[in-house]
């Protein structure tokens, strides 16, 4: 009886290790595969450069976004228009301005106004908020205040 026991606890150990040993096997066919390397410190060796790779990959595009990210903040994020009529009692409001502006009200404004004569345009420069080279009329401070 002892002895049927033994045998009993023999069997379902080899049967453990039988097992543990396939997924051994397996895992490494599956290494070998994937690598095209037989001993596992190449396989090691593998890893260890693809990982450095990586890692320098990684960084650079770490870098490449913090550049990107400082960059955007001067590209044209913020746009405002005003609709009004240049000369009362004459037309509606056809004339416009457009503010074009970064995170920090830097950009330009863009003035249309027309007229019975034709379309008239000016641009004007704009530094955090205000004009640059010239003054901002009332229309194009509202402009750059919707922009906000």
């Amino acid at each position: 009886m002892l002895v049927n026991v033994v045998l009993v606890i023999f069997f379902v150990w080899i049967i453990f290790l039988t097992v543990l040993l396939l997924k051994l096997r397996n895992h490494y066919y599956n290494l070998i595969s994937k690598t095209k390397k037989e001993k596992l410190d190449d396989i090691l060796d593998l890893l260890i450069s693809t990982d450095k790779r990586n890692e320098t990959e990684i960084n650079q595009l770490k870098h490449d976004l913090a550049n990107q990210i400082k960059e955007s903040k001067f590209h044209i994020q913020k746009m405002g228009l005003v609709r009004f009529n240049p000369f009362d009692r004459i037309g509606g409001e056809q004339s416009f301005v457009i503010a074009l502006t970064d995170r920090e009200n830097n950009g330009i404004t863009l003035n249309f106004i027309y007229t019975k004569e034709g379309l008239r345009v000016y641009t004007k420069r704009v530094k955090k908020g205000k004009g640059d080279e010239y003054e901002l009329s009332e229309e194009e401070v509202k402009a750059i205040e919707k922009a906000s």
